[in-house]
Parts: structure tokens; C-alpha cells; sequence
């Protein structure tokens, strides 16, 4: 079969890094990958994959252009005879279902997130990402979410979890020596327990929450973590420098380092002890508490979103209220006061879960099997 990925660009991002996932899958199998998209810095890890990038203006929300898109993806599925489009963002899929139905092909979509929906004419303009021949949500969160916003009945939806690499989150001991390069890099104390909460800079990611409750173990005398905040502002400077005067305010300069983007995170959770993941909206899927599971560290979620599918709260960490700090700041001690092999066993067990529901060969295998049973 031939499968055509529309996406708007090729950034980082959970969609991407899934559309480079599911073109590896198509071409091991021996059926040809395509990617509509304007590209972005993944494009190498696409060809590499196998995968032909077309370069389309796919991110366009410019009507016109998006009307032209309809015929630009008309003649490609004709000239490249292609059997299933999938989309995976809301502007490019639009133009897809259009140019799926005047050619007679299979349609799927993928719908990857809580898309803002604050007015009807928003909600319809959402909906193209429910009308696919097969709908996948990457979480049993998102599928809930989809049959109250679009009426779809639960089983017309496919839950397909976002993958996680086992082997690359392994903590090995080559990744363990790269992790204390990486602290020294850093200049990390030494003797205190770290947490890493691994997410760009921007306010739902919870930086506030965390560092709040920080503050608040300060106040009551209690030991703290150092935290490290990984990840990069994309931009957001004025949040960034929230998160500095937070910092200053409450005199933690001791305690948190911002370290900007890290290219090397089974390093960065191979230096710690914890992770975090307190986002004030619900995730999606939860790719980092994923990640960081898999690395064999034990997570601490706000529970809500896909998050929640991804710990089992007191087996492989801890699920706490969202954008609740003071919550936050007792499950914080509560993990501190852990001993070595306590971590160990929560840790284990989070990765052994990991390989059980959301590895990437599953997501592949799943959405080929989609494929397969469309055309059949």
C-alpha cells in the first residue's frame, strides 16, 4: 500500500516524531511513506527513516491556499497511487478530506490534542479531525474527549498511545556516564536528590507549580530537591523571567536550575532521582512522563489528561491535584523520604509498564493493522 502523512511542518513535536515512526513502519513493511508537509529540522530523520518528503504549503490557514492544496493533493494521490491519507493536524486535514473524497480514498485521522473549542464555528472547524473512515486518539483521554465534543460513540475510535523508544531511555551504563558528564556540565551539587521536570517553557507546563512548591517546603523547614528545569523558552522571555523572579523571591536560587534545551534526555534522566510532570491543562498523551517511566524513574503527574494512563499512582509513582502546589510539596516529601531501593522498585515497575502499553513497535504495529483493515 501507499500511505500519504499530512502534517503541517516537521518540527519536534508528538505528531511529528509519530508520523517519522509510523513512515519507518510502512517502509520495513515494504509499502511506500509519504509525507505531505513544509519540512522542518526532522526532515533527516525522515529520509532516514525511509520516507519521501512532498513539500507542500500544508501549515497554511490562508483559504485560497488551502483550496489550492485540495487539487496539489489530488494529483498526488493520483500520480503517486495512493490508498489511505492520513492527517494528523486540523488546517491540512481539511484539504486532505477533500482531496480523500473526490479520489476515492481511505481517510484517517489522527486527533493528537485538546484542540481550544471556546465557540461553536471553532468546535466544526475541530471536527474534520472526527470525521476520518477510522479515527485514532492517542489516549483513552482524548478518545473520552472526542465522543463529548463530536458525538462519535467510543467504539468508532481507535486508541492508538503515543510510542515510547525502550531501548534509547534505558539507563545503561554508558548512558550513566554520559548523565554525570552532563551534571558536571551543569555544576550540579552533589549529595542531594535531583528532580528533572522536562517540558519547553510555557505556563500550562506547571514550572510555576513546582517551584511553589518549593517555596512552600522552604517555609516549613523541609529539605528540598534540586530541581532541574529542562527545556527552552521558544521565545517566551517574559515567562522565563516570571519563573527568575519567582525564583528570587523566594530565595531558591540553590535549588532550581534552568537549563534551556537538552538534547540528550536519557542523560538528563539518568541524573535523577524523580521526574515531574505538573501541568496545569491536561495532556494529551504525557510523552515525558512516558519517557522518563522508561528510564526507570518514578513520576510525579497532575492527574488529569493522559497523564494519568501513564502512572498507576503508588505503583509507579504518584498522581497529585493539578496546580495544587501544597499537594505537590507533600508528594515531593513523601518521594524524598524513599530510601535507594524503594526508588528502584517504583522505577522498575513504571518501565515495565512502559514496555507493556506504549512502546513505539506497538503504536506502529497498531496503525499498520488500521491500514491493513481499511483496505481489506
Amino acid at each position: 500500500m501507499n500511505v500519504l502523512q499530512v502534517i503541517p511542518g516537521l518540527e519536534t513535536g508528538g505528531a511529528e516524531r509519530t508520523t517519522i515512526e509510523i513512515a519507518e513502519a510502512l517502509v520495513h513493511a515494504g509499502h511506500g511513506a509519504l509525507v505531505a508537509s513544509e519540512g522542518g529540522a526532522m526532515e533527516a530523520e525522515l529520509a532516514a527513516a525511509g520516507g519521501e518528503l512532498i513539500r507542500l504549503p500544508m501549515a497554511t490557514k490562508n483559504i485560497a491556499t488551502a483550496m489550492s492544496n485540495v487539487s496539489r493533493l489530488k494529483r498526488l494521490i493520483q500520480t503517486q497511487d495512493i490508498d489511505i491519507v492520513h492527517a494528523r493536524s486540523r488546517a491540512p486535514a481539511w484539504s486532505a478530506l477533500r482531496a480523500a473524497r473526490a479520489t476515492g480514498v481511505k481517510f484517517v485521522t489522527t486527533y493528537h490534542g485538546t484542540y481550544n473549542a471556546k465557540s461553536a464555528l471553532k468546535r466544526f472547524y475541530n471536527s474534520v479531525m472526527a470525521r476520518g473512515d477510522r479515527v485514532i486518539a492517542n489516549s483513552e483521554f482524548i478518545r473520552d474527549y472526542i465522543v463529548a465534543q463530536h458525538g462519535l460513540v467510543a467504539d468508532a475510535i481507535t486508541v492508538i498511545p503515543r510510542g515510547v523508544d525502550i531501548e534509547r531511555f534505558h539507563v545503561t551504563p554508558a548512558v550513566k556516564a554520559r548523565a554525570r558528564a552532563l551534571a558536571a556540565e551543569w555544576n550540579l551539587p552533589e549529595q542531594r536528590p535531583v528532580v528533572v521536570l522536562p517540558a519547553r517553557l510555557t505556563r500550562w507546563k506547571g514550572q510555576m507549580i513546582a517551584l511553589q512548591a518549593l517555596a512552600r517546603m522552604k517555609a516549613d523547614g523541609l529539605k528540598r530537591p534540586v530541581l532541574i528545569l529542562v527545556g527552552g523558552d521558544q521565545g517566551r522571555t517574559s515567562y522565563r523571567d516570571e519563573l527568575d523572579l519567582l525564583i528570587g523571591r523566594h530565595g531558591l536560587e540553590a535549588d532550581v536550575w534552568i537549563v534551556g534545551h537538552c538534547d540528550d534526555m536519557p542523560a538528563a534522566f539518568g541524573l535523577a532521582d524523580f521526574a515531574l510532570n505538573p501541568s496545569t491543562d491536561p495532556e494529551a498523551f504525557g510523552r515525558t512522563a512516558a519517557e522518563a517511566s522508561a528510564a526507570g524513574l518514578p513520576v510525579i503527574v497532575a492527574d488529569h489528561g493522559g497523564a494519568r494512563e501513564v502512572v498507576e499512582d503508588g505503583v509507579t509513582g504518584w498522581r497529585v491535584a493539578p496546580g495544587d502546589p501544597v499537594a505537590l510539596a507533600k508528594t515531593l516529601q513523601v518521594a524524598m523520604g524513599l530510601d535507594i531501593a524503594a526508588r528502584q522498585v517504583l522505577g522498575q515497575a513504571g518501565r515495565q509498564r512502559i514496555m507493556n502499553r506504549f512502546t513505539v513497535t506497538s503504536l506502529q504495529k497498531s496503525t499498520l493493522r488500521v491500514y491493513n483493515e481499511l483496505l481489506e
